[in-house]
């Protein structure tokens, strides 16, 4: 069974070493939109594969960090780094480019880093990222997959070298959120006590 949430914000950035001339050179935006894809193998006690709010929560403050930011590549200019950091508050460092296809994979690599470390209290299964959509423009979008993350070849993905502003890390609800993520420290979901009680 597969599940989508549609999460969507805006975000402005440089796509170095690509063939188009506007896009490598000039700062620019778009309007994205993310799909991220969960899978499971059997329902939980709502008949659910993860209930969406849920998702609200720390996945949607990960997806949200990059609305109205500018994202950079950590080997771009240092120049160029260093003007974006002074003048934008909401800025992400990268490990790699951000383009729509390393935003897939860094939206899979995150959500799937954060579902690993959640206790579900629901009887939730086998509950993982199955994909993730990209949309950067209307028509053109990058569809990531676990292969993809494992993929050497297009770059090394971990949580210290994801670096997101001090202002970005004010506006989560959990200011240590990430402090958390990196530690391995578990997120609990809510206990939840059943109004309809199922057969063993």
């Amino acid at each position: 069974m597969l599940i989508r949430k549609l999460f969507k914000f805006e975000n402005a950035h440089i796509v170095r070493n690509c063939t188009s001339d506007r896009c490598r050179r000039s700062i620019h935006g778009h309007s994205y939109q993310v799909e991220l894809i969960l899978s499971a193998n059997r329902l939980d006690h709502g008949q659910m594969v993860y209930d969406f709010g849920l998702l609200k929560g720390v996945i949607k403050d990960l997806i949200d960090s990059f609305d109205h930011a500018i994202c950079f590549w950590s080997k771009d200019d240092a120049g160029y780094i260093e003007a974006c950091k002074t003048y934008s508050a909401r800025w992400i460092s990268l490990p790699v480019s951000p383009s729509a296809e390393q935003f897939s994979r860094v939206f899979f690599f995150l959500a799937d880093q954060v579902l690993q470390q959640t206790t579900t209290q629901n009887g939730e299964g086998d509950v993982q990222v199955h994909s993730v959509i990209v949309h950067e423009t209307a028509t053109g979008y990058a569809q990531c997959f676990r292969e993809d993350i494992e993929n050497v070849q297009m770059g090394l993905l971990t949580l210290q070298e994801i670096e997101f502003s001090e202002q970005v890390q004010q506006e989560w609800a959990n200011p240590q959120m990430y402090e958390q993520l990196k530690q391995g420290i578990s997120f609990l979901n809510p206990e939840v006590t059943p109004q309809v009680v199922l057969q063993a």
